[in-house]
């Protein structure tokens, strides 16, 4: 009989990208609750006519702000749910985060007319999003043999 050896393999070494992506995935997944809770505060805030939303000039994106408001109250809680899903480390939500994100992106652009400076510091976080969960392989490596 031979002994095998049971000596425990040492971790492969993750660069420092990868250490940023692996902790940008959680930060990303944080960011994603945050920016639901944010979208469907606005919501709210557009479906109830409130005075805090105003145009800011004439712009080929001509939505009313009750539409504005029901599109950003799904948005969130769908974000809320993928946001979760990320922190569980479901593998699904990886893919609907990078697609949710680069929708709230494109939203956030038509949204622009109305909070200018929200909707671009949103569209950065969403961008960051992207990144974070496109670039952390720590998940998807298998180990060497």
């Amino acid at each position: 009989m031979s002994q095998q050896s049971t000596t425990p393999r040492s971790p492969q070494p993750h660069s420092a990208s990868g250490a940023w992506a692996a902790g940008g995935t959680m930060f990303a997944a944080v960011l994603l609750l945050v920016d639901g809770v944010l979208s469907v505060i606005k919501g709210i805030s557009g479906i109830a006519q409130d005075e805090v939303y105003a145009r800011l000039g004439s712009y080929v994106f001509k939505f009313n702000v009750q539409a504005w408001g029901w599109i950003h109250l799904l948005l969130g809680v769908v974000l809320l749910i993928v946001g979760a899903g990320l922190l569980k480390g479901a593998g699904w939500a990886r893919v609907m985060g990078v697609a949710l994100a680069s929708i709230n992106v494109i939203f956030d652009f038509m949204w622009l007319p109305y909070t200018p400076l929200w909707a671009l510091v949103s569209i950065a976080i969403s961008l960051f999003i992207i990144w974070a969960l496109c670039t952390d392989s720590s998940r998807t490596s298998t180990p060497t043999a």
